[in-house]
Parts: structure tokens; sequence; C-alpha cells
């Protein structure tokens, strides 16, 4: 589900910024000039559902998401920073990788299962360690397309 709310041209690898404000500006960027979606509303957006808590997962990860009056479907941004920033995660540590989500303002369970989805595939230690190291945005984006939820053996 998450490739496809993802465009590779969303993809930044090793971004220069110093704060949880800038990175949000940098996604902005990438939500205006790929889906002509107004940077002041991506921010906006960002900062008042991350004033209701931190979206940091922990682990050196981040899930930022808001909801955007007018559009149609979910869209998705991987922004991986070049230095971890100071994130109010759970386990106190800055965070590296953020997947960027922005929902129509009407979106309720669909919303909440591709957080769920984000929530698990940023939780498997191996996935999240390749994501980590991946140099190319295309290779990161295969990656993320042929991501498999762990299933127990029966």
């Amino acid at each position: 589900m998450i490739a496809n709310l993802l465009p590779p041209s969303n993809i930044l690898l090793d971004t220069q910024v110093t704060s949880k404000k800038r990175v949000f500006e940098q996604a902005g960027l990438v939500f205006e000039n790929n889906q002509g979606i107004a940077r002041s509303k991506v921010f906006d957006s960002l900062f008042a559902r991350e004033r209701l808590g931190s979206t940091g997962l922990g682990q050196q990860v981040a899930v930022p998401h808001g909801r955007i009056k007018g559009l149609r479907d979910p869209i998705a941004a991987l922004v991986r920073v070049q230095d971890p920033i100071p994130f109010d995660a759970p386990d106190g540590h800055p965070v590296k990788l953020l997947m960027f989500l922005l929902v129509p303002e009407s979106a309720n369970q669909h919303h909440l299962d591709i957080l769920s989805e984000l929530a698990q595939m940023l939780s498997d230690r191996d996935f999240r360690e390749q994501l980590l190291q991946e140099t190319d945005p295309s290779k990161m984006h295969n990656l993320i397309s042929s991501w498999e939820p762990y299933q127990p053996a029966s």
C-alpha cells in the first residue's frame, strides 16, 4: 500500500536540516514541487498534528502526517536527513528517517490503515537498517515496494 502513495520523486536522501521545523519545510517543498500542494498548507497541517504529540516512533524513525483540505488521495514522501534531528521520540533518540503522509481531510479508517502499515514496516529492524543505508532513491522505492508484513509460521 505504501509504495503506491510514494512516488520515487518524493524520496529525498541525506538532506541537510537541523530541526523538525526545517525538515517540515523540506517536506512542504517536495509536496509543492511534485504534487502542487502549497507548502504552507503542508507545513501548517504537519505542525498542527505534531502539537498533539510527537510523531516520532523511536528507533530513529518518525511518521509526521496531516490532513489536507481538497486532497483527493493520500500521498507520501520519505526524507532521510544527513544528521539526526531532535524529535521528542519516545525512546529519546533523534530521528534520521521520516515518512511524511498527507491524507484527505475526511480520511478516517484508510488513514489509520496506512499509519498502521507504516508503523509495522518501520518497526522491522532489518528493513529499517536497509532504508538507513540505501543511497539510491529508486532502490529505496524498490525496497518499499517489495516489503512484506511479517507472517508468523503457522
